[in-house]
């Protein structure tokens, strides 16, 4: 017997749409499958020492695969010229989207020492073809991200951002809800044992309102942005890729 429409949606809205795999949900300014499909097909011959994995934030700072816009070459070069580095950040990504990625051999028979991951912020949003999460939703689903890495590759340095400052005031509602998301990482951080990086300081005036300078729109970084990230990184991947670090944690 069929269930009736009104029982599904009670099940879609019941069930964490964090923690279930699934591929392209967004349009955006570029091919998602061509994207995967170029991972897949570079991976290997990079053999990357730092994976970056995120959503557009991370896709549109630079690295490989190439893609048509760059908008922190500079900083991303000052911070990761020495390594080998692969980015997993694809445009529109919710959390399921990158669990589908992993799912789907973006990270297959890699060994990274660090992974830096930055995604939840647009699990903040409705769309037709997703809803917004809750805070716990979306810390669920990353700490299922964090889980699937550490068994791919059980060694690895765990960079986990916290979310970054989204919208211009700090009483914008997006700009709460990433607070109580962030707050709720900190404790999933805490008992993960990862470590657990954090830009606000960095990148907010002393009231709270996020200065245009930083960003193209007050959601996606420019170069001085990507400059601030990429400074907090380079502390953190000296200790961890040095010679005699295979084993170092924060």
């Amino acid at each position: 017997m069929m269930k009736s429409t009104d029982t599904i949606t009670k099940i879609e809205q019941d069930t964490n749409p964090a923690i279930v795999p699934v591929s392209k949900l967004e349009e955006d300014s570029y091919d998602w499958w061509a994207r995967h499909a170029d991972v897949l097909r570079i991976k290997d011959i990079i053999n990357p020492e730092i994976i970056l994995i995120g959503d557009s934030i991370t896709h549109f700072w630079d690295g490989e695969p190439k893609s048509q816009q760059a908008n922190g070459p500079k900083a991303f070069a000052s911070v990761f010229t020495p390594y080998r580095v692969l980015n997993l950040g694809f445009g529109w990504d919710r959390i399921q989207n990158v669990l589908w990625r992993l799912d789907h051999g973006e990270m297959d028979n890699l060994h990274p020492r660090v992974i830096i991951l930055h995604i939840g912020t647009n699990n903040t949003s409705d769309t037709p073809n997703a809803r917004a999460g809750t805070p716990e939703e979306i810390v669920e689903g990353i700490a299922a991200i964090c889980a699937r890495l550490q068994s791919q590759v059980p060694d690895v340095n765990i960079i986990l951002m916290k979310i970054f400052p989204r919208e211009e005031k700090p009483d914008h509602p997006c700009r709460i809800l990433i607070n109580k998301i962030n707050l709720k990482l900190t404790e999933f951080a805490s008992t993960a044992h990862l470590t657990l990086l954090d830009l606000a300081p960095q990148m907010l005036r002393a009231d709270g309102t996020l200065p245009s300078d930083l960003t193209l729109d007050f959601c996606h970084p420019n170069e001085a942005g990507y400059q601030i990230w990429a400074d907090a990184l380079r502390p953190l991947l000296a200790v961890f890729l040095s010679p005699d670090a295979s084993s170092a944690k924060l």
